[in-house]
C-alpha cells in the first residue's frame, strides 16, 4: 500500500506559480554516441521556443547543462553549465558549440549533471521543466564496465539530488535514448516519477523537438491546475487530523473526481495514440530511496535487448511545420482509448481508418484482457464529455494486476473504478466515427503515431500532480 505519513507540522505556503512563466532547462549527454540528438537540438531550438510562445504565450527562460565524464574516462570536461537566459540566440550559440566526443567506460557523469541542474537560477514563480537526455547510467549503478563502481568520484548522489529537485518543484522529462539505455530504463523512469515527470522512450532523434514542445505544453496545462490540486491535498491532510496516514491512491482518486467535476482540461503528449507509459512498480520502488547505497542494494538491471515497443517514439518524423506550427492538429485514435478530443483548434476530427482492435502489450505489458477478478474497464467512446477520463493505458500499456504486488493491485483497482465513473454530459454530440470512412492521408497516418491532444484531465495526470504536491509540501510517504 502506498501511503503518505501525515505529521502535524506547520506547512509553508507554496510560491504561486505562473503558468505563463516557463523555465526550461536541457541536460544533455555530450559523449560520442549522442551526435544525432545534439544535431537535432541545434536545428530545432528556434522552432521549439517559437511554438511554445505562439501556443502558450509564455515568458521563457532557457538553460543548458552539457555533461560527459570524469577523468581518466574523459579528459575534456565533466559538466559545462549555462545558466538561464531569455535570449534564444544565446541558447542557440551554446548548442552550436556542443559536440559529441569521448565517453570512456559506459556510465557517465549523470550525478554531476543533476547537481548542475539543481544549481541553476530557477525562478520561484515559474513552471520548472528539465528535459534530461541520456543514453547511459550514472556511476555506481551497473555491475561491470564502470570506472567508478562506488559512485560519483565527487561524492554526488543522483537520488539525493533528485529528491532536492522534486522539493524545488522541478519536473524532469527523462528522454531515454533507446535501445542503449534499456538495461537502466527503470532507474531513469524512477528519476522522472519522483519529480512528477515522465519517462520518454526515444529511438528517433528527429522527434526530439516534438517531445520537448509536447512535454512543455502538457506541463504548462497541468501547472494551471496545481493550485487547485494543492488545495485538495491540504483538505485531505487536514481531514486526517494531522496524524496517521493517507492512502495515496485513494487521495488521487478523490482529487481526480473533484477536478473532473470542475471540468478541468489539459493537453497531453501522446505516442502511438496512447499516453506515455506510467512508471512501473520497480521504478516506483526505486524512487523512494534517498541515496544510491540503498538503491544499489535493491537494484536489478533490465534486459539489454528490446525497448518500450509500440510506446517508443520510433515512428517516422513529422515536420514541426505540419504537426506543431500549424493551427490544424490532426488526430486519428481508436475509440477504445479516445475521449474528449472534439474539435481541435477549430478543426473537426479527420476521418478515421477502419476500426482496429487495441494492440497487445509489448515489452513490459501483460495480458491485454482484464486480470481475473478485476472489473473490466469501460471502453471510452469518442465523446468529448467533461468528467470522462482519457485512458492512460491505451495501446497495451496497462499491465495486468496478476503481474504486480498487492500494492499494485489496489492501485489498478482504484484506477479501474475511477475510469468507469462518469458518463456523457447532456447536450454534447459524439464525434461521428464510421468504419466506412476513407483511409487517412499519408500526413494523418504519420500524425496518428505522435501528437498532442486537448482533453479532460485524466487519472494518470492527476496522480503525477498529487505526487508533486506531496513532495513539495514535504509530506512523508
Amino acid at each position: 500500500m502506498s501511503e503518505i505519513q501525515v505529521e502535524k507540522v506547520d506547512q509553508p505556503d507554496l510560491a504561486k506559480h505562473d503558468s505563463s512563466v516557463l523555465d526550461l532547462a536541457f541536460a544533455m549527454d555530450c559523449t560520442g554516441s549522442m551526435s544525432s540528438y545534439i544535431r537535432s537540438a541545434q536545428r530545432s531550438i528556434h522552432k521549439i521556443v517559437e511554438e511554445i510562445v505562439a501556443k502558450e504565450q509564455s515568458d521563457i527562460n532557457l538553460a543548458l547543462v552539457e555533461y560527459r565524464d570524469h577523468p581518466p574516462q574523459d579528459s575534456s570536461f565533466v559538466t559545462r553549465p549555462h545558466d538561464f537566459t531569455n535570449k534564444v540566440g544565446k541558447m542557440k550559440g551554446w548548442l552550436d558549440d556542443c559536440s559529441a566526443s569521448g565517453g570512456g567506460d559506459g556510465p557517465e557523469a549523470v550525478a554531476d549533471a543533476l547537481h548542475q541542474v539543481l544549481k541553476l537560477s530557477w525562478r520561484d514563480e515559474a513552471t520548472k521543466i528539465c528535459v534530461f537526455i541520456a543514453d547511459a547510467p550514472p556511476h555506481g549503478l551497473q555491475k561491470s564496465r564502470d570506472g567508478f563502481p562506488k559512485g560519483c568520484p565527487d561524492g554526488l548522489d543522483p537520488m539525493t539530488i533528485t529528491h532536492q529537485l522534486a522539493e524545488k518543484g522541478v519536473t524532469i522529462y527523462m528522454v531515454g535514448c533507446e535501445p542503449a539505455i534499456n538495461r537502466h530504463r527503470d532507474f531513469f523512469m524512477a528519476i522522472a516519477h519522483l519529480t512528477g515527470g515522465q519517462y520518454v522512450p526515444l529511438r528517433n532523434a528527429e522527434l526530439l523537438a516534438q517531445v520537448i514542445i509536447g512535454g512543455a505544453q502538457e506541463e504548462i496545462s497541468l501547472q494551471k491546475l496545481m493550485e487547485d490540486v494543492n488545495i485538495e491535498v491540504v483538505q485531505e491532510y487536514e481531514a486526517a487530523g494531522g496524524e496517521g496516514a493517507i492512502d495515496e491512491e485513494e487521495l488521487s482518486a478523490k482529487v481526480y473526481k473533484k477536478m473532473q467535476s470542475k471540468g478541468a482540461k489539459t493537453r497531453q503528449l501522446r505516442s502511438h495514440n496512447a499516453a506515455l507509459p506510467e512508471a512501473n512498480m520497480k521504478s516506483k520502488m526505486y524512487s523512494k530511496f534517498t541515496n544510491m547505497d540503498d538503491l544499489r542494494m535493491n537494484y536489478e538491471e533490465g534486459k539489454e535487448e528490446g525497448g518500450m515497443g509500440a510506446e517508443c517514439f520510433d515512428c517516422a518524423p513529422v515536420p514541426i511545420a505540419t504537426s506543431m506550427m500549424e493551427e490544424a492538429e490532426l488526430f486519428s485514435m481508436d475509440d477504445a482509448y479516445m475521449s474528449n478530443v472534439g474539435n481541435i483548434d477549430g478543426m473537426s476530427a479527420p476521418p478515421r481508418p477502419p476500426r482496429m482492435s487495441a494492440p497487445a502489450p509489448r515489452g513490459r505489458g501483460g495480458s491485454s484482457a482484464p486480470p481475473q477478478g478485476e472489473r473490466p474497464k469501460k471502453l471510452l467512446s469518442a465523446s468529448p464529455a467533461a468528467g470522462r477520463p482519457s485512458s492512460s493505458g491505451g495501446g497495451g500499456i496497462m499491465t495486468g494486476i496478476s503481474n504486480f504486488s498487492k500494492a499494485a493491485s489496489k492501485s489498478k483497482m482504484v484506477e479501474a473504478e475511477v475510469e468507469i465513473a462518469d458518463g456523457d454530459e447532456e447536450g454534447e454530440d459524439d464525434i461521428e466515427c464510421t468504419d466506412s470512412a476513407p483511409p487517412p492521408s499519408a500526413a494523418s497516418k504519420v500524425e496518428e503515431n505522435y501528437g498532442m491532444v486537448d482533453q479532460s484531465l485524466d487519472y494518470q495526470q492527476t496522480k503525477r500532480m498529487v505526487q508533486r504536491s506531496i513532495v513539495t509540501r514535504k509530506l512523508k510517504k
